[in-house]
């Protein structure tokens, strides 16, 4: 189970965890695992209030994850936790969210949280009583929910990042969007279980009772979730790391709890990963080999990439808040540090490229990200 905790979705959940095993294999025997990248000449910042993070997850096992920061100015400062605090971040950092001038830092295979502060990204509280923590969810300054790969949702207080109650469910649970007095979480099933045994829903929770209270069904493997300007939400479903069925895009309705429109990709070997939406929120983007630019008012999937990869391992994505220009990561083999591209979000013409470290895999706004 545990060689399934990387983010593996731009393949199939099996073909990517099938490649990593092998190179942990082949390099096992000459390579001493590491703990700590070294950042050679790098950039020093005196503040991580206006930025992007790049959350680099590291390989499995190795205990390299790593956080980039891309400042104002477009220079890179590299692995700042490590330079910052004198100790490795941990083993595959997953995701990261900004809070109050805080940011908050998932290490899913460390089964821990990392606080740091955005002043001067010194740690200021560090968590190791969760389960492979995925993402984060936060209600306000006291409450969160973060999903996991344990069969249950963690209701964690922000400030101590005590666990205050933990929602049972059945299996793997991953992204999450917050409407009104609602939590809407993505739930793939078992882990072990073939797709075709998992039963894949999007759970509903009360966030006053903290309990489930309803269930939409939706394709195989939801493994994303983002709302559009008319607070409809859109689940990417990959259809199973099988390929149990096509890939499928589908739109709910969280008033009504209810899926009202269903899009499904012509290729059912498709393996689409990390929707994303733009800040006037009428836009989707996934990556699908290439980078997909998709109209919520769209009437079908895009046939051809809006940025083809061109030889590059799209891995991550984001969708700067302010410029509305896209950040995608290329993973190269996994094994040597990854690349960002930064791309026009109107012509899809290459602006700028920048270092990261190992398996670059998601992206964070400072709260303070101004336009570049």
């Amino acid at each position: 189970m545990l060689s399934e905790k990387f983010n593996a979705f731009s393949f199939s959940v099996l073909k990517f965890t099938s490649f990593i095993l092998l190179v942990i294999i082949l390099f096992s025997c000459g390579k001493v695992r590491e703990t700590i990248i070294d950042p050679g000449n790098n950039v020093v910042n005196k503040s991580y209030e206006d930025g992007i993070f790049v959350v680099n997850e590291g390989n499995f096992n190795w205990g390299n994850a790593s956080i980039s920061f891309i400042n104002t100015k477009d220079s890179v400062e590299q692995d700042v936790f490590n330079h910052h605090n004198k100790r490795s971040l941990g083993d595959i950092a997953e995701s990261m969210q900004v809070f109050s001038n805080q940011g908050f830092i998932l290490v899913n295979n460390s089964d821990k949280i990392e606080i740091v502060s955005l002043k001067d990204f010194s740690s200021v509280k560090s968590s190791t009583d969760l389960n492979s923590p995925r993402f984060m969810s936060i209600i306000d300054s006291s409450k969160a929910y973060v999903t996991n790969m344990q069969n249950d949702i963690s209701v964690i207080d922000l400030k101590s990042l005590a666990i205050t109650k933990s929602i049972p469910v059945i299996g793997w649970t991953e992204s999450l969007i917050h409407f009104e007095n609602y939590m809407f979480v993505s739930a793939i099933g078992i882990e072990s279980e073939a797709s075709s045994q998992r039963s894949a829903k999007i759970l509903v929770i009360d966030t006053k009772s903290d309990k489930i209270v309803d269930s939409i069904k939706t394709g195989k493997d939801p493994i994303c979730m983002v709302m559009d300007k008319k607070d409809k939400i859109w689940v990417l479903c990959t259809g199973g790391y099988d390929h149990f069925e096509p890939p499928s895009l589908m739109r709910i309705d969280p008033a009504l709890h209810a899926v009202d429109k269903t899009f499904s990709f012509q290729d059912p070997s498709s393996t689409p990963s990390r929707l994303c939406i733009n800040s006037g929120k009428d836009t989707l983007y996934f990556l699908n080999n290439g980078i997909y630019q998709m109209p919520v008012a769209s009437v079908t999937i895009p046939s051809t990439p809006f940025i083809a990869a061109n030889g590059h391992l799209y891995y991550g994505l984001g969708i700067h808040p302010s410029t509305g220009n896209i950040f995608v990561s290329d993973a190269k083999d996994y094994v040597q540090n990854g690349e960002i591209y930064q791309y026009n979000q109107v012509t899809g013409s290459l602006l700028n490229s920048y270092p990261a470290g190992r398996i670059p895999g998601s992206f964070c706004f400072s709260s303070g990200s101004k336009k570049k």
